[in-house]
């Protein structure tokens, strides 16, 4: 009983010092305009990941093994590049068996979900659904360490998500509407979106101790021979990296910008960021810019027309991101204004 009980004392102070690290900001080196500069960058290279991998025409389930043991390779290289971040025995000594539970149940199983999801579901489905994953940042730090999701962010929680059905529904309601395939694709996005929000928050008091890059550098490759081994069991696919330049051009370099641009560095100015902000729901917030930023792309790039309803939703959209980042220094200034004298 007594041994049993210590468990539990350990297990409940383990609880609180987590609770505590998720609570400050994840390292005091990096100002908060950096760290949510740095998530705002990663949300631009996850607004184009959709785009990539469906112009790869590579199937999903292959293209998340390709996207991941290349991608890792290039934060691999990174992380020995650097003389802080060359250790990557110390994270693995001290929390190993964490880190391989956690990255599987959060880099392959959400990015395989993802992947397989564009074979089912269009993109305007699966951007949808995954833009839905700083709701499940907010629920699973009151899940976990009981924080408050707070008026501000409901509402603006509510907003944005409005703003974004109306952006991607402008002219695809039928497509939304899905057919009996697609409900497949919606499954695995809304999969990806909960997991890999899950491994967001979970993953911050690790990068916290041990730092961003090798955190995610050390997870994302333990990720991608997950996916390896998973896909080469489950669909007979076993990605040799060796053959990426025998594919056609547009494979190729599709696979390359999935790997280099929307991993290696969206993962560490993603990861990165959200672990050194001060409220990591408020960042994760950020997310919701992503269709925004990809009809700019649209408009930019492909020439696609923009209606006034498209414009409407991205104003709403911005406006509760921004509302919901600049809801401390409100409520400091109608304190202030209300302040005698």
């Amino acid at each position: 009983m007594r041994n049993g009980g210590g468990g539990c004392h350990e297990t409940h102070l383990w609880k609180r010092r987590v609770g505590r690290a998720v609570s400050h900001a994840a390292d005091t080196r990096w100002r908060p305009g950096l760290a949510y500069t740095a998530v705002f960058l990663g949300v631009c290279g996850h607004a184009s990941s959709e785009f990539f991998a469906v112009l790869s025409g590579v199937a999903g389930p292959e293209v998340s093994v390709w996207r991941y043991l290349l991608g890792a390779a290039g934060l691999l290289a990174v992380a020995l590049a650097r003389r802080d971040t060359r250790d990557l025995m110390a994270p693995l000594r001290e929390d190993g068996g964490y880190l391989v539970v956690l990255s599987l149940g959060g880099v392959s199983v959400p990015y395989l979900a993802f992947h397989w999801a564009l074979d089912y579901a269009s993109v305007v489905q699966v951007g949808t659904l995954v833009t839905t994953m700083p709701i499940f940042v907010g629920l699973t730090n009151l899940v976990l360490y009981r924080m408050p999701i707070g008026i501000p962010k409901l509402l603006s929680g509510i907003c944005a998500v409005a703003g974004v059905a109306l952006l991607l529904t402008d002219g695809y309601l039928a497509r939304l509407a899905g057919t009996d395939s697609s409900l497949l694709g919606l499954g695995l996005a809304l999969i990806c979106a909960a997991t890999g929000s899950a491994y967001a928050v979970l993953v911050r008091p690790l990068i916290n101790r041990h730092g961003a890059i090798r955190i995610t550098t050390i997870s994302m490759s333990i990720g991608a021979l997950g996916l390896w081994v998973i896909v080469g069991l489950a669909w007979g696919l076993w990605v040799n990296p060796l053959t990426l330049f025998d594919k056609p051009p547009v494979a190729t370099w599709s696979l390359l910008t999935l790997a280099l641009w929307n991993t290696t560095i969206t993962q560490v100015l993603w990861f990165g960021g959200l672990a050194a902000v001060p409220d990591i729901t408020r960042g994760s917030y950020l997310f919701f810019l992503k269709p925004v930023i990809a009809a700019g792309l649209a408009l930019s790039f492909l020439g696609q027309p923009v209606t006034w309803v498209q414009v409407g939703a991205i104003v709403v959209v911005c406006s509760s991101v921004l509302v919901e980042l600049a809801w401390p220094w409100l409520t400091r200034r109608r304190q202030d204004a209300q302040r005698p004298g």
